[in-house]
Protein backbone atom coordinates (compact mmCIF):
# COMPACT_ATOMS: atom_id res chain seq x y z
CA UNK A 1 0.00 0.00 0.00
CA UNK A 2 1.60 3.70 -1.45
CA UNK A 3 1.67 6.85 0.29
CA UNK A 4 -1.25 8.13 -2.18
CA UNK A 5 -3.10 5.41 -0.29
CA UNK A 6 -1.26 5.64 3.44
CA UNK A 7 -1.80 9.45 3.50
CA UNK A 8 -5.13 10.03 3.16
CA UNK A 9 -6.49 7.18 5.21
CA UNK A 10 -4.06 8.37 7.92
CA UNK A 11 -5.11 11.54 8.07
CA UNK A 12 -8.59 10.46 8.31
CA UNK A 13 -8.01 8.71 11.14
CA UNK A 14 -6.04 11.36 13.21
CA UNK A 15 -8.61 13.80 12.18
CA UNK A 16 -11.47 11.65 14.07
CA UNK A 17 -9.28 10.63 16.75
CA UNK A 18 -8.95 14.62 17.00
CA UNK A 19 -12.89 14.86 17.83
CA UNK A 20 -13.50 16.85 14.64
CA UNK A 21 -16.86 16.00 12.35
CA UNK A 22 -16.43 12.68 10.98
CA UNK A 23 -17.38 14.11 7.30
CA UNK A 24 -14.47 17.10 7.59
CA UNK A 25 -11.94 14.07 8.58
CA UNK A 26 -13.48 11.76 5.07
CA UNK A 27 -13.48 14.97 3.13
CA UNK A 28 -9.85 16.27 4.38
CA UNK A 29 -8.36 12.95 3.59
CA UNK A 30 -10.11 12.80 0.04
CA UNK A 31 -8.98 16.10 -0.66
CA UNK A 32 -5.12 15.56 -0.01
CA UNK A 33 -5.60 12.82 -2.49
CA UNK A 34 -7.15 14.84 -4.66
CA UNK A 35 -4.53 17.28 -4.52
CA UNK A 36 -1.15 15.94 -4.16
CA UNK A 37 -1.41 12.17 -5.11
CA UNK A 38 -4.01 12.19 -8.01
CA UNK A 39 -3.02 15.16 -9.73
CA UNK A 40 -4.53 14.17 -13.34
CA UNK A 41 -7.53 14.14 -11.80
CA UNK A 42 -9.59 17.89 -10.96
CA UNK A 43 -10.04 18.45 -7.62
CA UNK A 44 -13.28 19.89 -8.93
CA UNK A 45 -14.30 16.51 -8.87
CA UNK A 46 -14.46 16.46 -5.11
CA UNK A 47 -17.09 19.03 -5.78
CA UNK A 48 -19.40 16.87 -8.53
CA UNK A 49 -19.56 13.87 -6.08
CA UNK A 50 -20.67 15.90 -3.21
CA UNK A 51 -23.45 17.21 -5.21
CA UNK A 52 -24.10 13.96 -7.20
CA UNK A 53 -25.64 11.99 -4.07
CA UNK A 54 -27.80 15.04 -3.23
CA UNK A 55 -29.20 14.76 -7.00
CA UNK A 56 -29.98 10.80 -6.72
CA UNK A 57 -33.90 10.06 -6.55
CA UNK A 58 -32.97 7.18 -3.82
CA UNK A 59 -32.21 9.25 -1.26
CA UNK A 60 -35.44 11.05 -1.08
CA UNK A 61 -36.87 8.86 1.28
CA UNK A 62 -34.46 10.34 4.05
CA UNK A 63 -36.20 13.71 4.40
CA UNK A 64 -39.64 12.43 4.08
CA UNK A 65 -38.73 9.94 6.96
CA UNK A 66 -37.06 12.90 8.97
CA UNK A 67 -39.96 15.07 8.40
CA UNK A 68 -42.11 12.54 9.50
CA UNK A 69 -40.47 11.72 12.78
CA UNK A 70 -40.47 15.22 13.98
CA UNK A 71 -43.82 16.08 12.78
CA UNK A 72 -45.06 13.43 14.74
CA UNK A 73 -43.49 14.51 17.85
CA UNK A 74 -45.36 17.84 18.10
CA UNK A 75 -48.58 15.70 16.52
CA UNK A 76 -49.37 14.23 20.24
CA UNK A 77 -48.39 10.28 18.90
CA UNK A 78 -45.33 10.33 21.13
CA UNK A 79 -47.21 11.21 24.21
CA UNK A 80 -50.32 8.57 23.87
CA UNK A 81 -47.80 6.22 23.05
CA UNK A 82 -46.14 6.58 26.34
CA UNK A 83 -49.60 6.60 28.47
CA UNK A 84 -50.35 3.32 26.24
CA UNK A 85 -46.83 2.05 27.77
CA UNK A 86 -47.52 3.38 31.21
CA UNK A 87 -50.42 1.53 31.57
CA UNK A 88 -49.23 -1.79 29.91
CA UNK A 89 -46.48 -2.48 32.57
CA UNK A 90 -46.41 0.84 34.63
CA UNK A 91 -47.69 -1.64 37.73
CA UNK A 92 -44.68 -3.78 37.83
CA UNK A 93 -41.58 -4.16 39.83
CA UNK A 94 -38.97 -1.14 38.39
CA UNK A 95 -42.72 0.08 36.46
CA UNK A 96 -41.39 3.03 35.10
CA UNK A 97 -37.54 1.17 34.06
CA UNK A 98 -39.80 -0.65 31.99
CA UNK A 99 -42.34 1.68 30.28
CA UNK A 100 -38.37 3.35 29.29
CA UNK A 101 -37.98 0.27 27.47
CA UNK A 102 -41.80 -0.52 25.90
CA UNK A 103 -41.70 2.91 24.68
CA UNK A 104 -38.91 2.66 22.74
CA UNK A 105 -40.56 -0.18 21.15
CA UNK A 106 -42.87 1.35 20.59
CA UNK A 107 -41.56 4.51 19.23
CA UNK A 108 -39.25 2.48 16.84
CA UNK A 109 -42.20 2.83 14.49
CA UNK A 110 -42.59 6.37 14.90
CA UNK A 111 -39.30 8.25 15.24
CA UNK A 112 -36.95 5.52 13.33
CA UNK A 113 -34.04 6.95 15.55
CA UNK A 114 -31.92 6.25 18.28
CA UNK A 115 -30.96 9.32 18.94
CA UNK A 116 -34.81 10.91 18.63
CA UNK A 117 -35.50 8.21 21.10
CA UNK A 118 -33.18 8.99 22.97
CA UNK A 119 -33.51 13.19 23.78
CA UNK A 120 -37.26 12.50 24.63
CA UNK A 121 -37.18 9.89 27.26
CA UNK A 122 -34.52 11.99 29.04
CA UNK A 123 -36.69 14.79 28.84
CA UNK A 124 -39.65 13.06 29.86
CA UNK A 125 -39.11 9.44 31.57
CA UNK A 126 -36.19 10.24 33.36
CA UNK A 127 -37.29 13.00 35.42
CA UNK A 128 -39.58 11.07 36.76
CA UNK A 129 -37.61 7.96 37.42
CA UNK A 130 -35.50 10.12 39.34
CA UNK A 131 -38.78 11.68 41.65
CA UNK A 132 -39.88 7.67 42.03
CA UNK A 133 -35.88 6.91 43.17
CA UNK A 134 -34.47 5.57 40.77
CA UNK A 135 -30.54 5.75 40.48
CA UNK A 136 -29.49 8.70 38.20
CA UNK A 137 -26.81 6.18 36.71
CA UNK A 138 -29.62 3.57 35.99
CA UNK A 139 -32.01 5.69 34.05
CA UNK A 140 -29.47 7.19 31.69
CA UNK A 141 -28.12 3.48 31.40
CA UNK A 142 -32.07 2.14 30.34
CA UNK A 143 -32.72 5.28 28.28
CA UNK A 144 -29.17 4.40 26.29
CA UNK A 145 -30.14 0.80 26.16
CA UNK A 146 -33.55 0.67 24.98
CA UNK A 147 -32.74 4.00 22.16
CA UNK A 148 -30.64 0.99 20.42
CA UNK A 149 -34.11 -1.08 19.69
CA UNK A 150 -35.48 1.89 17.68
CA UNK A 151 -33.71 1.53 14.67
CA UNK A 152 -34.58 -2.06 14.00
CA UNK A 153 -37.81 -1.72 14.21
CA UNK A 154 -39.66 -0.11 10.93
CA UNK A 155 -39.46 2.38 9.34
CA UNK A 156 -35.59 2.53 11.00
CA UNK A 157 -33.17 5.20 9.54
CA UNK A 158 -30.85 2.81 9.28
CA UNK A 159 -32.71 -0.03 7.35
CA UNK A 160 -33.77 2.71 5.14
CA UNK A 161 -30.12 4.00 4.29
CA UNK A 162 -29.05 0.57 4.11
CA UNK A 163 -31.29 -0.56 1.45
CA UNK A 164 -30.62 2.41 -0.74
CA UNK A 165 -26.87 2.18 -0.29
CA UNK A 166 -26.62 -1.51 -1.07
CA UNK A 167 -30.13 -2.46 -3.69
CA UNK A 168 -31.77 -4.30 -0.56
CA UNK A 169 -35.30 -4.09 -0.80
CA UNK A 170 -36.15 -2.02 1.91
CA UNK A 171 -39.46 -3.84 2.60
CA UNK A 172 -37.83 -6.80 3.09
CA UNK A 173 -35.59 -4.86 5.77
CA UNK A 174 -38.79 -3.77 7.23
CA UNK A 175 -40.35 -6.82 8.06
CA UNK A 176 -37.56 -8.56 9.32
CA UNK A 177 -36.72 -5.51 11.74
CA UNK A 178 -39.42 -6.95 14.23
CA UNK A 179 -38.37 -10.33 15.73
CA UNK A 180 -34.86 -8.89 16.24
CA UNK A 181 -36.47 -5.50 18.18
CA UNK A 182 -38.87 -7.86 20.13
CA UNK A 183 -35.97 -9.96 21.53
CA UNK A 184 -34.23 -6.93 22.19
CA UNK A 185 -36.82 -5.41 24.28
CA UNK A 186 -37.99 -8.87 26.24
CA UNK A 187 -34.21 -9.58 27.19
CA UNK A 188 -34.00 -5.73 28.38
CA UNK A 189 -36.76 -6.14 30.21
CA UNK A 190 -35.75 -8.71 32.18
CA UNK A 191 -32.41 -7.57 33.29
CA UNK A 192 -34.83 -4.36 33.89
CA UNK A 193 -36.92 -6.08 36.32
CA UNK A 194 -34.32 -7.71 38.17
CA UNK A 195 -32.07 -5.21 38.89
CA UNK A 196 -35.27 -3.01 39.76
CA UNK A 197 -36.05 -5.99 41.95
CA UNK A 198 -32.50 -6.26 43.80
CA UNK A 199 -32.11 -2.56 44.38
CA UNK A 200 -36.00 -2.32 45.55
CA UNK A 201 -37.15 -0.45 42.86
CA UNK A 202 -40.62 0.66 43.11
CA UNK A 203 -43.33 1.04 40.33
CA UNK A 204 -44.97 4.43 38.53
CA UNK A 205 -48.35 3.27 39.76
CA UNK A 206 -49.67 1.24 42.81
CA UNK A 207 -52.69 -1.23 40.94
CA UNK A 208 -52.78 -2.19 37.26
CA UNK A 209 -54.67 -0.48 35.00
CA UNK A 210 -58.02 -1.93 34.21
CA UNK A 211 -58.65 -3.88 31.09
CA UNK A 212 -61.11 -1.09 29.51
CA UNK A 213 -58.85 1.76 30.13
CA UNK A 214 -55.73 0.05 28.30
CA UNK A 215 -58.46 -0.75 25.70
CA UNK A 216 -59.41 2.78 25.89
CA UNK A 217 -55.77 4.09 25.27
CA UNK A 218 -55.27 1.49 22.73
CA UNK A 219 -57.98 3.22 20.54
CA UNK A 220 -56.23 6.69 21.07
CA UNK A 221 -52.76 4.99 19.87
CA UNK A 222 -53.55 3.15 17.18
CA UNK A 223 -52.97 5.51 14.75
CA UNK A 224 -49.62 5.29 15.85
CA UNK A 225 -49.32 2.04 15.95
CA UNK A 226 -50.98 1.13 12.21
CA UNK A 227 -48.28 2.96 10.61
CA UNK A 228 -45.55 0.93 10.49
CA UNK A 229 -47.59 -1.89 9.32
CA UNK A 230 -49.45 0.18 6.80
CA UNK A 231 -45.81 0.91 5.18
CA UNK A 232 -44.95 -2.78 5.05
CA UNK A 233 -48.08 -3.55 3.48
CA UNK A 234 -48.01 -0.49 1.07
CA UNK A 235 -44.21 -1.37 -0.41
CA UNK A 236 -45.08 -5.12 -0.28
CA UNK A 237 -48.36 -4.93 -2.61
CA UNK A 238 -46.44 -2.35 -5.05
CA UNK A 239 -48.93 0.36 -3.83
CA UNK A 240 -45.41 2.78 -3.09
CA UNK A 241 -42.11 2.84 -3.34
CA UNK A 242 -40.30 3.67 -0.28
CA UNK A 243 -39.88 7.41 -1.19
CA UNK A 244 -43.52 7.46 -1.37
CA UNK A 245 -44.19 5.90 1.91
CA UNK A 246 -41.75 8.25 3.12
CA UNK A 247 -44.14 11.27 2.02
CA UNK A 248 -47.02 9.62 3.12
CA UNK A 249 -45.99 9.39 6.29
CA UNK A 250 -45.62 12.88 6.65
CA UNK A 251 -48.92 13.62 5.57
CA UNK A 252 -50.29 11.13 7.66
CA UNK A 253 -48.86 12.69 10.86
CA UNK A 254 -49.77 16.06 9.74
CA UNK A 255 -53.46 15.06 9.31
CA UNK A 256 -53.59 12.79 12.60
CA UNK A 257 -51.74 16.20 14.38
CA UNK A 258 -54.42 18.34 12.96
CA UNK A 259 -57.34 16.44 12.55
CA UNK A 260 -57.76 13.67 14.99
CA UNK A 261 -56.06 14.45 18.16
CA UNK A 262 -55.97 18.54 16.98
CA UNK A 263 -52.76 19.03 19.32
CA UNK A 264 -50.38 20.41 16.00
CA UNK A 265 -50.70 24.02 15.78
CA UNK A 266 -49.86 25.35 12.79
CA UNK A 267 -48.36 28.72 14.22
CA UNK A 268 -46.62 27.07 17.07
CA UNK A 269 -44.82 24.22 15.94
CA UNK A 270 -44.83 24.15 11.90
CA UNK A 271 -41.10 26.29 12.47
CA UNK A 272 -39.86 24.10 14.87
CA UNK A 273 -40.83 20.65 12.97
CA UNK A 274 -39.09 22.56 10.07
CA UNK A 275 -35.79 23.33 11.12
CA UNK A 276 -35.74 19.91 13.43
CA UNK A 277 -36.32 18.50 10.02
CA UNK A 278 -33.53 20.33 7.95
CA UNK A 279 -31.05 19.56 10.79
CA UNK A 280 -31.68 15.92 10.74
CA UNK A 281 -31.61 15.91 7.34
CA UNK A 282 -28.26 18.28 6.48
CA UNK A 283 -26.69 16.04 9.42
CA UNK A 284 -27.06 12.61 7.16
CA UNK A 285 -27.05 13.72 3.91
CA UNK A 286 -23.30 15.75 4.60
CA UNK A 287 -22.30 12.18 5.69
CA UNK A 288 -23.62 10.45 2.91
CA UNK A 289 -21.91 12.86 0.50
CA UNK A 290 -18.69 13.03 1.94
CA UNK A 291 -18.82 8.73 2.28
CA UNK A 292 -19.27 8.95 -1.53
CA UNK A 293 -16.23 10.80 -2.12
CA UNK A 294 -14.29 8.18 0.25
CA UNK A 295 -15.98 5.37 -1.81
CA UNK A 296 -14.23 7.11 -5.56
CA UNK A 297 -10.82 7.37 -3.79
CA UNK A 298 -10.97 3.69 -2.65
CA UNK A 299 -12.84 2.68 -5.27
CA UNK A 300 -10.47 4.19 -7.54
CA UNK A 301 -6.99 3.06 -5.63
CA UNK A 302 -8.19 -0.74 -6.23
CA UNK A 303 -8.75 -1.22 -2.26
CA UNK A 304 -12.10 -2.46 -2.79
CA UNK A 305 -11.49 -5.21 -4.67
CA UNK A 306 -8.17 -6.21 -3.25
CA UNK A 307 -9.90 -6.45 0.11
CA UNK A 308 -12.83 -8.76 -1.69
CA UNK A 309 -10.13 -10.92 -3.24
CA UNK A 310 -8.36 -11.01 0.08
CA UNK A 311 -11.80 -12.41 2.06
CA UNK A 312 -12.11 -14.88 -0.52
CA UNK A 313 -8.18 -15.67 -0.61
CA UNK A 314 -9.03 -16.72 2.72
CA UNK A 315 -11.30 -19.26 2.22
CA UNK A 316 -13.97 -17.53 4.66
CA UNK A 317 -16.95 -19.14 5.52
CA UNK A 318 -20.59 -17.15 5.74
CA UNK A 319 -20.77 -17.66 9.52
CA UNK A 320 -17.00 -15.98 9.72
CA UNK A 321 -17.17 -13.49 7.93
CA UNK A 322 -20.48 -12.88 9.73
CA UNK A 323 -18.56 -12.51 12.98
CA UNK A 324 -15.64 -10.65 11.24
CA UNK A 325 -18.37 -8.13 10.26
CA UNK A 326 -19.67 -8.19 14.26
CA UNK A 327 -16.54 -7.55 16.06
CA UNK A 328 -14.94 -5.19 13.22
CA UNK A 329 -18.46 -2.88 13.67
CA UNK A 330 -18.10 -2.89 17.50
CA UNK A 331 -14.26 -1.80 17.22
CA UNK A 332 -15.25 0.72 15.26
CA UNK A 333 -18.25 1.89 16.63
CA UNK A 334 -15.70 2.49 19.75
CA UNK A 335 -14.08 5.34 17.64
CA UNK A 336 -16.95 6.34 15.13
CA UNK A 337 -20.21 7.54 15.36
CA UNK A 338 -22.85 4.63 13.75
CA UNK A 339 -24.05 6.67 10.46
CA UNK A 340 -20.44 6.69 9.04
CA UNK A 341 -19.28 3.54 9.65
CA UNK A 342 -22.53 2.29 7.67
CA UNK A 343 -21.91 4.73 4.97
CA UNK A 344 -18.70 3.90 4.37
CA UNK A 345 -18.26 0.23 5.15
CA UNK A 346 -21.92 -1.06 4.26
CA UNK A 347 -21.36 -0.74 0.44
CA UNK A 348 -17.98 -2.73 0.56
CA UNK A 349 -18.73 -5.43 2.70
CA UNK A 350 -22.52 -6.12 1.62
CA UNK A 351 -21.54 -7.92 -2.17
CA UNK A 352 -18.96 -9.29 0.01
CA UNK A 353 -21.70 -11.01 1.86
CA UNK A 354 -23.84 -11.96 -0.68
CA UNK A 355 -21.12 -13.39 -3.26
CA UNK A 356 -20.53 -15.85 0.35
CA UNK A 357 -24.20 -16.96 0.15
CA UNK A 358 -25.42 -14.41 3.00
CA UNK A 359 -29.26 -12.84 2.46
CA UNK A 360 -28.61 -9.35 2.12
CA UNK A 361 -31.56 -8.67 4.24
CA UNK A 362 -30.10 -10.83 6.65
CA UNK A 363 -26.73 -9.38 6.51
CA UNK A 364 -28.37 -5.66 6.62
CA UNK A 365 -29.95 -6.31 10.08
CA UNK A 366 -27.04 -7.68 11.72
CA UNK A 367 -24.75 -4.66 10.29
CA UNK A 368 -27.51 -2.41 11.53
CA UNK A 369 -27.99 -3.91 15.03
CA UNK A 370 -24.34 -3.92 15.27
CA UNK A 371 -23.96 -0.35 14.42
CA UNK A 372 -26.58 0.59 16.87
CA UNK A 373 -24.54 -0.86 19.16
CA UNK A 374 -21.75 1.42 18.58
CA UNK A 375 -23.84 4.01 19.20
CA UNK A 376 -23.85 3.18 22.72
CA UNK A 377 -20.56 1.88 23.14
CA UNK A 378 -17.57 4.13 24.75
CA UNK A 379 -15.84 6.12 24.09
CA UNK A 380 -17.49 7.97 21.54
CA UNK A 381 -20.89 6.43 21.33
CA UNK A 382 -23.43 9.67 20.13
CA UNK A 383 -26.62 8.54 22.03
CA UNK A 384 -23.78 7.65 25.21
CA UNK A 385 -22.44 11.32 24.67
CA UNK A 386 -25.80 12.87 24.07
CA UNK A 387 -27.38 11.31 27.71
CA UNK A 388 -24.61 11.96 29.52
CA UNK A 389 -24.67 15.65 28.22
CA UNK A 390 -28.19 15.98 29.01
CA UNK A 391 -27.92 15.10 32.22
CA UNK A 392 -24.66 16.08 33.44
CA UNK A 393 -23.68 12.74 34.12
CA UNK A 394 -19.79 12.02 34.23
CA UNK A 395 -19.09 9.64 30.68
CA UNK A 396 -17.32 7.07 32.48
CA UNK A 397 -19.00 6.51 35.06
CA UNK A 398 -22.18 6.21 33.01
CA UNK A 399 -20.06 3.95 30.72
CA UNK A 400 -19.88 1.05 33.89
CA UNK A 401 -23.79 1.22 33.88
CA UNK A 402 -24.01 0.85 30.27
CA UNK A 403 -22.26 -2.27 30.37
CA UNK A 404 -24.32 -4.71 31.07
CA UNK A 405 -27.21 -3.59 28.29
CA UNK A 406 -24.18 -4.24 26.05
CA UNK A 407 -23.85 -7.61 26.86
CA UNK A 408 -27.27 -8.53 26.31
CA UNK A 409 -27.36 -6.58 22.74
CA UNK A 410 -24.17 -8.44 21.49
CA UNK A 411 -25.63 -11.48 22.76
CA UNK A 412 -28.62 -10.95 20.59
CA UNK A 413 -26.26 -10.08 17.56
CA UNK A 414 -24.65 -13.41 17.40
CA UNK A 415 -27.67 -14.95 17.77
CA UNK A 416 -28.68 -13.14 14.82
CA UNK A 417 -25.47 -14.11 13.21
CA UNK A 418 -25.77 -17.50 13.01
CA UNK A 419 -29.57 -18.10 13.30
CA UNK A 420 -30.73 -16.56 10.26
CA UNK A 421 -34.66 -17.78 10.50
CA UNK A 422 -34.91 -15.34 13.28
CA UNK A 423 -34.62 -13.10 11.32
CA UNK A 424 -35.90 -13.87 8.02
CA UNK A 425 -39.26 -15.71 9.02
CA UNK A 426 -41.70 -12.74 9.06
CA UNK A 427 -39.71 -11.25 5.34
CA UNK A 428 -40.02 -14.73 3.88
CA UNK A 429 -43.99 -15.23 4.91
CA UNK A 430 -44.88 -12.04 3.52
CA UNK A 431 -42.90 -11.73 0.32
CA UNK A 432 -41.95 -15.11 -0.35
CA UNK A 433 -38.41 -16.89 0.11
Amino acid sequence: MGASVLVPLLLMVFLALLNIPIWIALLGGCLTWYMYFEPTIAPQILAQKLGSMCESNAYLAIPYFVMAGACMNYSGISSRLMDLAEALVGHLTGGLGLVNVLLSTLMGGVSGSAVADAALETKILVPEMLKHGYDEDFSAAVTIGSALITPVIPPGMGLIMFGFMTSTSVGRLFAAGYVPGLMAMVCQMVYVYFYSRKHHYGSGRTTATPFLQIMKLLGRSIWALLLPFGIILGIRFGVMTATEAGALCVWYSLFVGLVIYKEFKIREHFFPMMKESVLGVGTIMILVCSASCLSFFLTYEGLVLKFKDWIIGQNMTSAGFMVMTCVVLLIIGMFIEGSPSMIILAPLLTPIAVELGIDPVHYGIVFNFAVGIGNMTPPFGLVLYQVAGLMGIPLTRLSKKVLPFCVIMISILFILCFIPKVVLFIPNLIYGA
